[in-house]
């Protein structure tokens, strides 16, 4: 085939994979051995090629923009009248393999469109991976987006072969999936996850026996919902995020702004894009669960169904539950300290540090690097004065935001400097 065809399919498929967020590989780690060619040293991979030439860490692609299945908010549904392409098995191989060499790309993230039935499709993807890993010895990033409804023998090979596995859920809700995606099974999109989890729980028990057994997935498995295309809330939102990193082990949740990508009765109109921030609160709520103590109901429930945009959840908590402060930053422990707006976790590790030889004030706490224009609110230390001063949580909140709005002009007025 013409090295035009490959390009223009390259042009098709590529830009078709650009609505797929979750391409990190976050915990993936594979050693080059016998000559092979690449390795994967365990850092974050998270770009994609694009169309302006750009040298990039990770080729993201569809193997087709074929697909069976009509859903709403999908760019190649099959009603909708967009070119067509489709990769042969070896046209992707030769690809990847290719393109590493030139130092474009440190791996694959290979997704598809649903052609035939899923078995069919999820081979292909497999089969991909397989002749990467055996055929061209290649040990670099793989990352395969699994098809709902594909047979447990296929997911069981696919994780043999890629670092990391995942399953899109597409909307956060049953009653989501059924009004866009009328011909796809909640169930289909849950096997497969479970199919995972259930082989990497096995795999880690038989290594702790045979040093030998093969890996599988070791970077995990993720997926990722379409944000803004249905009506839920931030709290049906994040409700359903718990259940899959509770239920499947998921090693990371992504959250996709829906963009209006054509006109139906079932979706917003045209022009009324998700705000990038609503996604950027849903990250730093997701933050907030896995790794500062916080649950779902405490940031979002029936009273607060839905996040701040003006502020960050944190800040937001706090402020409704300002009868918890403040706190004695040289006496505090561990689990409310994460809890102040301005201190994060490496912050806490080095307050709890620090204050074994002798009691903070406020100059320490500046060196040790906490917001202190959101943190002095909520906080005491050695020195004598607090800053709160019986406000109420609008006035101290209008405060905050004057404060963080003074100190980004204060920062982008010394950039700016610099060129002049």
């Amino acid at each position: 085939m013409s090295f035009d065809r490959i390009r223009e399919k390259l042009s098709i498929l590529a830009d078709a994979a650009k609505y797929d967020v979750s391409c990190a590989s976050s915990g993936g780690k594979r050693a080059n051995s016998n000559k092979g060619l690449g390795n994967n040293t365990g850092m974050g991979i998270c770009h994609s090629y694009t169309e302006d030439g750009r040298c990039v860490s990770l080729l993201k692609i569809l193997l087709t923009n074929h697909c069976i299945f009509d859903c709403a908010y999908c760019i190649t549904r099959k009603s909708n009248d967009v070119k067509r392409a489709a990769f042969k098995v070896q046209e992707v191989v030769d690809l990847t393999i290719n393109f590493y060499r030139r130092n474009y790309i440190e791996g694959l993230f290979l997704s598809s469109g649903i052609f035939k039935n899923p078995d069919y499709t999820m081979e292909r993807l497999v089969t991909v991976a397989k002749k990467l890993r055996l055929e061209e010895n290649f040990n670099g990033y793989i990352h395969l987006k699994s098809i709902p409804g594909a047979s447990d023998e296929l997911m069981r090979e696919a994780g043999l072969y890629a670092d990391r596995l995942s399953v899109n859920i597409e909307i956060p809700t049953i009653s989501g999936l059924k009004l866009l995606a009328p011909d796809k099974k909640h169930e289909d999109f849950i096997k497969p996850m479970e199919k995972v989890k259930n082989e990497i729980i096995q795999y880690k028990r038989e290594r702790k026996i045979i040093k030998s057994t093969p890996r599988y997935a070791p970077a995990g498995q993720s997926t990722q919902m379409i944000i803004g295309a249905t009506g839920e809330s931030d709290r049906d939102i994040m409700y359903s995020a718990t259940y899959y990193y509770k239920k499947f082990n998921m090693r990371r949740v992504y959250y996709s702004g829906y963009v209006p990508v054509m006109s139906d009765n079932r979706l917003p109109s045209l022009g009324t894009d998700v705000p990038i921030l609503r996604e950027n609160r849903l990250y730093q709520t997701d933050w907030l669960l896995r790794f500062y103590g916080f649950s779902v109901t405490e940031i979002l429930n029936d009273s607060h169904k839905n996040l701040d945009l003006d502020i960050d959840p944190k800040l937001s908590w706090a402020l409704r539950n300002l009868h918890l402060f403040p706190i004695d930053i040289n006496r505090a422990d561990r689990t409310i300290l994460a809890r102040v707006p301005g201190i994060g976790m490496q912050s806490v590790s080095k307050i709890i540090q620090a204050r074994k030889y002798r009691n903070l004030d406020w100059t320490h706490l500046k060196a040790i690097g906490i917001a202190l224009n959101r943190a002095q609110y909520f906080i005491t230390c050695s020195s004598k004065d607090f800053y709160k001063k019986e406000l109420l949580p609008l006035t101290l909140k209008n405060k905050i935001l004057k404060s963080s709005s003074s100190k980004y002009n204060k920062h982008f007025n010394q950039q700016l400097s610099l060129f002049s």
